[in-house]
């Protein structure tokens, strides 16, 4: 009874050490891959999608390389979010990774049972480990990293493979399988718990491997905990995507669905592939080797899942976009451009004002943001930006659409403004962004009062086109174009003197002019964009175009004439720029300067 109770202890050290080290060479290998190989990685990833194939093929080889699909993901999420990839291409490399994640069976199915280990493992372990502490470049030390890490992941394959070997006799595990559907459930549960305990997949399935190979493990069972690591894997995605960006959220799912249905089918099937693996085993010449016959079953039932879904992909991807929307993705969707109204002309204009009012209000939030100097950072930007650039481009379609069928004269007249208005907004989001950037430029003492100030006038101006553009009347926005010009003035006077005295390096007071004349710009097409929505409301009620208030006032006081004058106001079908200059056709806002 002693003895046994001893050898069952050495079993119990042998597979939790064995664990243990094949777990910390997992680590080590994965960690020094990534490093040595990241930037060469990441342009292969960003490269190599430009279909779905070669995204597969690029999933797979990358996999393959770090040990590590959940990494291979993670970057996919990256590339997504920051616009360079698809979500198409994203899922394709997670077909890939699938794929790629069963080279581990084949390494330990081919090396793990068939070579001395202890042979090449120990001087791996230490001629990497040389390299690790002596080397002064990252690189040469990240492989060496990786190379002790590829040690002493075999030597953990070793001993789990001594552990089983002496486990067979004491568990009879053949007593609890069977064929039956519940049977084999209960090994997929198995196979599942086992990867979401160890945060590897990898691990559950060298282990699996190591068991059937010593004779533990019946090879049905074996095949079930196979299906059950895969599906298993999917608990790091579902877990790094709580909290996460919808694109994590969309790239979790779609590593779920493809799993789940991948491992359904499989279990499903399990009594005809089963035989189906026997045979390809032996046409391939592979022997009979159970261990490589789980990993031989482990690549065909990925590639049966990604043959099965191949044809469903694009489907998929448009159902996930519709799920798990943030907030600013529904903010670039129009709310307002009804295709059913084209054929209505005057409600298509009022549609596209709609539309161009809720443009408005994106635009002035992103604007009075960065001049009030609230604390916005640049993620926050991007996502705005993207919202204008998207309506933007929907009002251009929209505009076209209506451009084909047969228009009354008055909305005939007063389309093009629609294209003028959302490229005022375009172009304030653009410098919004530029406004933000400059943040962090020394602006000296003369000058920080001024400077204030005109942010000040800009947001008012800003508050009050949006006001005139919302308001049902027939008059365009009150905004005095010569407080705002003054202010400019004074402010690029005071830049500029600081800058002779020598206050101020010339390039940086050239640098503060510029943005002075930004926030200027920012707020006179806020202004024009709203007149032009105004006259777009008249023409849609086929009413008078609306003047500016006390017109005959502001001339005599020296103001600039309204819209319709000939002045730098709105008239005819154009929308004036800046400076008396009009919008040029394929241009935005005013000329920068």
């Amino acid at each position: 009874m002693a003895a046994k109770e001893g050898i069952s202890i050495d079993l119990f050290m042998n597979l939790l050490g064995g664990l243990g080290l094949f777990l910390l060479g997992m680590h080590l290998m994965t960690n020094g891959l990534k490093v040595s190989a990241g930037n060469a990685l990441r342009r292969i990833l960003a490269a190599s999608t430009s279909t779905r194939l070669r995204g597969v093929l690029s999933g797979m080889f990358i996999t393959s390389l770090v040990q590590s699909s959940s990494a291979v993901t993670v970057a996919s999420i990256g590339f997504v979010n920051a616009g360079l990839l698809s979500l198409s291409e994203a899922v394709a490399i997670t077909y890939g990774s699938n794929l790629g994640t069963t080279t581990t069976g084949w390494l330990v199915s081919t090396i793990g049972f068939h070579v001395d280990i202890k042979a090449f493992a120990l001087p791996a372990i230490g001629i990497g480990m040389f390299f690790k502490l002596f080397s002064k470049q990252t690189r040469l030390a990240a492989i060496g990293e990786a190379m002790a890490g590829f040690g002493v992941f075999f030597l953990g394959i070793d001993l789990l493979k001594d552990g089983f070997s002496g486990l067979n006799g004491h568990v009879d595990m053949a007593a609890m399988a069977g064929s039956s559907l519940l049977h084999l459930a209960f090994f997929v549960g198995v196979g599942v718990l086992m990867t979401v305990l160890a945060q590897s997949s990898s691990a559950a399935i060298a282990i699996t491997l190591t068991a059937t190979g010593s004779g533990v493990l019946p090879l049905e069972a074996a095949a079930a905990m196979v299906i059950g690591a895969n599906i298993g894997t999917t608990s790091t995605a579902l877990i790094a995507a709580i909290g996460a960006t919808p694109n994590a959220k969309r790239m979790a799912s779609a590593h779920i669905l493809f799993n789940g249905v991948t491992g359904i089918v499989a279990l499903l099937l399990l009594p005809m592939l089963l035989p189906m693996i026997h045979l390809l085993q032996e046409g391939l010449h592979l022997g009979s080797d159970p261990a490589v016959f789980l990993a031989l079953f482990h690549t065909v039932f990925n590639l049966l899942g990604i043959a099965l879904i191949w044809a469903f992909t694009d489907r998929m991807v448009d159902w996930l976009k519709e799920r798990f929307r943030a907030a600013e993705e529904d903010e670039a969707r129009p709310k307002h451009l009804d295709r059913t109204l084209v054929s209505t002309p005057v409600l298509a204009l009022e549609a596209l004002r709609h539309e161009l009012n809720n443009m408005a209000g994106l635009t002035a939030r992103m604007c009075k943001g960065v001049l009030s100097s609230e604390v916005r950072t640049p993620s926050q930007l991007e996502l705005e930006m993207h919202s204008i650039e998207s309506l933007a481009d929907a009002v251009g379609e929209y505009t076209g659409e209506m451009r084909r069928g047969e228009l009354p004269q008055a909305v005939a007249d007063v389309l093009p403004q629609a294209i003028g208005i959302s490229r005022y907004y375009r172009d304030n989001a653009e410098l919004a962004m530029d406004i933000n950037r400059r943040e962090g430029v020394f602006v000296p003492e003369e000058a920080r009062q001024s400077l204030s100030e005109f942010r000040q006038e800009a947001v008012v101006t800003i508050d009050a086109a949006l006001a005139s553009a919302a308001l049902e009347n027939e008059s365009l926005p009150q905004w005095d174009r010569k407080v705002l010009e003054q202010r400019y003035q004074e402010l690029k006077s005071r830049i500029l003197y600081t800058g002779t005295l020598g206050k101020v390096p010339v390039r940086q007071a050239i640098e503060l002019v510029e943005l002075a004349k930004d926030i200027e710009r920012i707020a006179k097409q806020m202004a024009k964009a709203a007149e032009g929505l105004c006259l777009m409301r008249a023409a849609a009620r086929n009413e008078p175009a609306p003047v500016a208030p006390d017109d005959d006032a502001a001339d005599a006081a020296g103001k600039e004439p309204a819209a319709g004058s000939g002045g730098d106001g709105l008239a005819g079908n154009e929308l004036a720029g800046g400076d008396g200059d009009t919008l040029p056709e394929d241009g935005v806002g005013e000329e920068r300067r």
